[in-house]
């Protein structure tokens, strides 16, 4: 197929899902909304911007940090939201030009603020295939009055639908998007490498010399808990760092680990208020190799988020056999049964969440149980491989389905679950 993205081109999340299909062979273009360096395979890479996506510091998935703090959206996002829609109508026209000498099968769009908002601007004459994040309809659709119209054009312009959680099916229907449609519930960064996130590797493992210089000192035999998420507006990193001297109070020698967040200071000050320094180690960003080695060396996960659909973080830290405390949010009820495989918590709660992780690192028997249960759910839900297939199975019937709708082709259109 020949296939054209709209999306952030430094997202990990829009790499991973990119890299699914330059894999397999297929024709990619990329309409990055923000500068990049071209992803391996692809066949060409253009630059779009919209919504102000030169400004700023740009976090690891695509979102952009809040200056004060992990509460609130940041004076940026906020700009972006009132602002930004109107940088639609010139960069549409950019995506149309573009794509007329392209002649792509289809072009998926994602995430809705602003690529999907994007390629519905552009009226495009192929499908358009909308992908939701995490916080698409949660934290961002509502934010402004340009927002909220945008959201619902996208969703009903959208040929077909991409999701990483039933939810956000259910809640597309409720801003536009039509049912009868194609819908696909597949993991956002097209699933987990299982020859790297898995709980146990054969070969010798080591860090970068940066990284080992945080990880030299710690105690034998350690419980140690991991929180993967870094800065982000919706992860109340405010309640993981209260938390930790309920945690020291009962498990005395519990260490936690923080990628993504040395030399960061709203990290530093809790750390020092909370004095609390001989436990935590703020990391530097990580590799996936070394992100998967921490996953190992660590018995809990912890994700206090407000908003979410399905972290790759969760979704790679189960595979490695991670225990996880997570935000009560719907679509991580979709994989966690409170309780059997994980623990549910309010993101709000700093003690309900030190219990928790107490409480984890304390049942060798919860955690084995969780392990084992997680392990099929990676299989079946979330391996690499199997995203793949499915992934092209539901862009070949979207195209199929248009084909067939302009007479142009003869097949049945059969929607994903």
């Amino acid at each position: 197929m020949r296939l054209a993205f709209i999306a952030d081109g430094r997202s990990p999340i829009a790499q991973g899902w990119i890299s699914l299909l330059t894999e397999r062979g297929h024709e990619v273009h990329l309409l990055s909304t923000f500068r990049c360096v071209p992803i391996p395979g692809i066949a060409s890479l253009h630059f779009i911007p919209v919504g102000f996506s030169g400004m700023g510091k740009q976090g690891e998935r695509g979102e952009f940090h809040t200056p004060g703090g992990t509460q609130g959206i940041g004076l940026r996002s906020v700009i972006r939201h009132w602002l930004g829609p109107f940088t639609l109508p010139r960069a549409a026209g950019t995506v149309r030009k573009i794509l007329e000498t392209l002649e792509v099968d289809l072009v998926h769009s994602l995430r809705i603020p602003f690529e999907g908002m994007l390629g519905a601007s552009a009226q495009l004459q192929v499908p358009l295939v909308v992908s939701v994040w995490g916080n698409d309809f949660t934290l961002h659709a509502r934010s402004s009055p340009g927002m909220k119209y945008h959201t619902r054009q996208a969703l009903s312009r959208a040929d077909a639908l991409h999701a990483d959680c039933k939810r956000d099916i259910r809640l597309a229907a409720d801003w536009g998007f039509q049912l009868d449609r194609p819908t696909v519930v597949l993991p956002g960064g097209g699933g987990v490498v299982r020859d790297l996130f898995k709980p146990t590797l054969p070969e010798m493992e080591t860090f970068r010399p940066e990284v080992r210089k945080h990880l030299e000192d710690l105690p034998a035999d350690s419980p140690i808990v991991v929180n993967p998420r870094g800065f982000r507006a919706y992860v109340r990193n405010d309640t993981f760092f209260r938390s930790i001297p309920g945690v020291l109070e009962r498990i005395p020698g519990a260490i936690f680990l923080c990628p993504a967040m040395a030399g960061n200071e709203e990290a530093i000050r809790w750390i020092a208020q909370l004095k609390i320094e001989h436990s935590v180690r703020l990391l530097p960003k990580l590799s996936q190799r070394e992100m998967a080695m921490v996953y190992r060396l660590s018995k809990v996960m912890v994700s206090p988020s407000e908003h979410d659909g399905t972290p790759n973080t969760f979704l790679e830290a189960i595979a490695c056999g991670c225990f996880p405390v997570v935000g009560d949010l719907e679509s991580l009820r979709e994989w966690v049964a409170d309780g059997e495989n994980g623990l549910l918590i309010d993101p709000d709660d700093a003690e309900g969440l030190a219990q928790a992780t107490s409480r984890a690192l304390s049942s060798a028997e919860l955690r084995e149980q969780a392990s084992k249960i997680n392990q099929d759910l990676i299989d079946e839900r979330a391996d690499r491989e199997r995203v793949a297939i499915s992934a092209e199975r539901f862009y070949k019937d979207v195209v199929e389905r248009a084909k067939t709708s302009s007479g142009e082709g003869e097949g049945e259109f059969h929607q994903q679950e």
